[in-house]
């Protein structure tokens, strides 16, 4: 078997479960009527992979072997076990059918732009990285 799936697997794994822990914790302190753990994990997932994308680019201070473990392990693994657009998008659907607009609107609209922001936020980090003089 190929390592690169090992990686991914155990990433995965790692991810689902950092998932259901943190969203169990929001919806326990918040509640489950407004997806907020939903909401906080497609945040800061998309923070997560927007730092690690910008750290293993090729002009970036990874190697290659580095860059391809952050890639697998990290973007691909970690973070598409972590972050939960699938459940976002059966979340929002159910608003709808329940009609509840505003709730749906605001999911939508809340998730896009923050996570748009929290992508660059991690891209301007891990570029920093980036920059910083080798010890």
């Amino acid at each position: 078997m190929n390592l690169a799936y090992l990686w991914v697997a155990i990433g995965g794994a790692l991810g689902s479960v950092s998932r259901f822990w943190l969203s169990g914790i929001i919806s326990r302190h918040f509640g489950e009527t407004f997806p907020f753990g939903t909401l906080t994990i497609n945040f800061t997932g998309s923070f997560l992979i927007g730092a690690f994308a910008a750290l293993a680019i090729p002009e970036g201070r990874m190697d290659s072997q580095s860059r391809a473990f952050a890639t697998q392990f990290l973007m691909i693994g970690v973070c598409g076990g972590y972050t939960t657009f699938s459940s976002f998008s059966l979340q929002t659907l159910n608003l709808l059918r329940d009609r509840e607009w505003l709730y749906a609107g605001g999911n939508v609209i809340l998730s896009v732009v923050l996570c748009m922001i929290a992508v660059w936020l991690g891209w301007l980090l891990g570029s920093t990285f980036n920059t910083l003089k080798g010890s």
